[in-house]
């Protein structure tokens, strides 16, 4: 099921980005065949059990000549390839893209780093704080005269890597309808985060964006773009950027809009700011949820990832980690939650 049903992947085990651009691929209808170790042996394999679903796995021993000859036969009857090795590992086991493509011109063969193939750090260690600490998307991150904060590993592993990774393998796919031939794929992490920071580096250009954290429109500067603590300690999410928004904020906390400072002034957000959390602060945050709901304000509850899978919007559109997305009207993937064997 899926517009992908027919295509073929064969995915090298291993972790974060790879295998999350291989879990959209399944999700999209992609038959996905994961290559495991022989040995058994998978770093973080519990972490990676959604990741892993939709699909089938064969367990291979790489730095054995047949087992080799095993894969490159399988090879020659799939679409794409995708391996996250360090650049020059897969020449070295003899899958390499001009090895794998002897045997099948038309294959796309998808590499994921997250330094890239080639340039002074493709053959250094790194994580995800790394790779956004080098692009300056970490340096934006974070409250102001604080340290930067890890977005967690969304933004490098899934957003600049995965996602990135799935767009370049779809785009060869196509070109491929015209030529018959593949290619390779080269997505790394730095270069997806660093393509995705063009709007802030354009306001930057524009005069619009300082280069200091917590003192922007979009990064918790601005006091109708942040979150507040509510009287539990919980928080709530106010995006409150246009005018008629920002007018349904104020009505929602009783404030009278020619009795405080004007917002358009930088310098009256700290004022502001400080207006609103105490405002925020005398009841929790389930009440401001209610208080909110149905306005044009843009105040939301800040919920834990098990919360969310309860919140009644998500549980009617079946949204959360389990569920493939986009969504698609004639060809809509299934909900496959299974594990490879």
């Amino acid at each position: 099921m899926g517009p992908l049903d027919g295509l073929r992947v064969v995915e090298l085990a291993a972790i974060g980005p790879a295998p999350f651009a291989c879990m959209v691929l399944a999700d999209l209808g992609a038959d996905v065949l994961r290559i495991d170790r022989a040995d058994g042996r998978r770093s973080f394999a519990d972490w990676h059990r959604v990741l892993d679903r939709g699909r089938r796995s064969l367990a291979l021993d790489l730095k054995d000549p047949e087992d080799v000859a095993e894969l490159l036969a399988v090879v020659e009857d799939s679409d794409v390839l995708v391996e996250g090795f360090r650049p020059g590992v897969a020449e070295r086991l003899g899958i390499g893209p001009e090895e794998c493509r002897k045997r099948n011109p038309g294959l796309v063969y998808a590499r994921m780093t997250g330094w890239g193939q080639e340039g002074p750090l493709a053959q250094s260690p790194g994580h995800d704080i790394n790779y956004l600490a080098l692009t300056g998307a970490l340096y934006a991150i974070g409250e102001a005269g604080g340290p930067p904060v890890p977005p967690v590993n969304l933004l490098g592993d899934f957003a600049g890597g995965g996602m990135f990774l799935v767009a370049g393998v779809l785009a060869a796919l196509y070109e491929r309808q015209r030529s018959g031939l593949g290619q390779v794929v080269d997505a790394a992490i730095v270069d997806g985060t660093g393509a995705m920071l063009g709007m802030l580096v354009g306001m930057a250009a524009a005069g619009e964006w300082r280069h200091q954290r917590g003192a922007n429109l979009l990064d918790g500067g601005a006091p109708f773009y942040g979150c507040y603590a509510c009287s539990d300690g919980r928080h709530v999410a106010v995006g409150a950027l246009e005018d008629r928004f920002y007018a349904a904020l104020l009505a929602g906390l009783d404030l009278d809009p020619g009795e405080i400072p004007d917002r358009d002034c930088p310098a009256n957000w700290p004022v502001l700011r400080q207006l609103f959390a105490r405002r925020f602060a005398r009841r929790d945050r389930d009440f401001w949820a209610a208080a909110f709901e149905g306005t044009e304000a843009c105040v939301t509850p800040v919920l834990s990832v098990a919360e969310a899978a309860h919140h009644p919007h998500h549980v009617a559109r079946l949204s959360g980690p389990a569920t493939p997305a986009p969504r698609f009207s004639r060809t809509p993937p299934g909900i496959d939650r299974y594990h490879p064997a």
